[in-house]
């Protein structure tokens, strides 16, 4: 059997994803892997067949959507140019973690495609959402990737066809500690914002994952990090809590390993605001941006002994049996 695997390249958490499904999918026979997108800052470790520019989102220096860089790299030509050339006919199988190019090509040609990831889940009505929905981001969840099967991930199992979050093995079998420190994980938000806010919870570390910098040093009580799996596996498993955006797999990597997490959504984006919902009904605190006027909400964080409630790994076998069996 021939798959044709299409990663979204907006975030991490894809690409973490794929890393860990790459393997099982290549029992079922050839994997080609197409990257969508250039936001992420992982390496993909795995070979890529084909890539393309598609659609990336931009951010602000302080935890917003840039929307005038994003319209600006937007091109209908390119992006339809992209899909007619994408050869989607040539696999038994396709799967999209949430890729435009991937839909409008099987679209053009008339092939079916599986959506599989955590956006998927948003074609459950029960899967949460924040108290004011939004029309526009609605429309994205639904019309952005569309598929003719849906196979999605969430914190909890929502639906039949919803899958708890893909763990990596690191933290499968990891033995997690509290050695006291703080991991951060911000992408959306610049250095220049947060230093002043995190230099006054001294003397307590903390360890800031940053696309900024290229090599790890320390000032004070922060241990700045390049973003890289191998030290941030390192240190969340060995952190006391995680302070980070409203993504999906980080957060609930933080979950199944029963720590602190406190979440910070990227303002304008709307998934970001439905994953904070589906957060805050496990009493995982949220908040909507951490400034000068906003921190004693997180000093207090740092301050309580709540601990957020540990959740499930997904079964990747029992996931990819129930994905195989709506294409007989």
């Amino acid at each position: 059997m021939k798959i044709l695997y299409s990663v979204q390249a907006t975030g991490n958490g894809h690409i973490s994803r794929a890393h860990q499904l790459y393997p099982y999918l290549c029992a079922f026979g050839q994997v080609d892997i197409l990257l969508s997108g250039s936001n992420a800052t992982l390496q993909m470790d795995i070979p890529i067949k084909f890539r393309a520019q598609g659609m990336s989102l931009f951010y602000s220096e302080c935890g917003g959507l840039d929307y005038i860089k994003t319209f600006k790299a937007f091109s209908y030509r390119r992006i339809k140019r992209e899909a007619q050339d994408l050869p989607v006919r040539n696999y038994d199988l396709i799967i999209n973690d949430f890729d435009h190019i991937t839909a409008r090509a099987c679209k053009i040609h008339g092939v079916p495609s599986i959506q599989f990831g955590h956006q998927a889940s948003f074609m459950s009505n029960i899967t949460p959402r924040p108290e004011s929905k939004s029309i526009i981001g609605e429309a994205i969840l639904k019309y952005y990737a569309p598929a003719t099967h849906y196979v999605g991930l969430h914190v909890e199992r929502y639906e039949q066809f919803i899958f708890p979050a893909v763990i990596k093995d690191t933290f499968l079998q990891c033995k997690p500690s509290d050695q006291g420190h703080i991991t951060v994980y911000l992408p959306s938000y610049d250095k220049i914002c947060l230093e002043e806010i995190l230099r006054e919870v001294a003397p307590l570390d903390i360890h800031w994952f940053t696309k900024e910098i290229t090599e790890p040093y320390r000032e004070g009580n922060i241990h700045y990090f390049p973003v890289s799996q191998k030290y941030f596996n390192e240190s969340l498993i060995h952190c006391h809590g995680l302070l980070t955006g409203g993504g999906f797999e980080t957060p609930a990597e933080a979950l199944y390993l029963g720590k602190k997490l406190l979440t910070i959504p990227i303002k304008g984006q709307y998934e970001q605001a439905c994953n904070a919902a589906a957060l805050e009904k496990m009493g995982v605190l949220k908040m909507n941006e951490l400034n000068q006027n906003t921190k004693q909400t997180f000093f207090d964080w740092l301050k309580s002994s709540n601990k957020s409630p540990k959740i499930e790994a997904n079964d990747i076998n029992e996931t990819l049996e129930f994905l195989l069996n709506m294409t007989m």
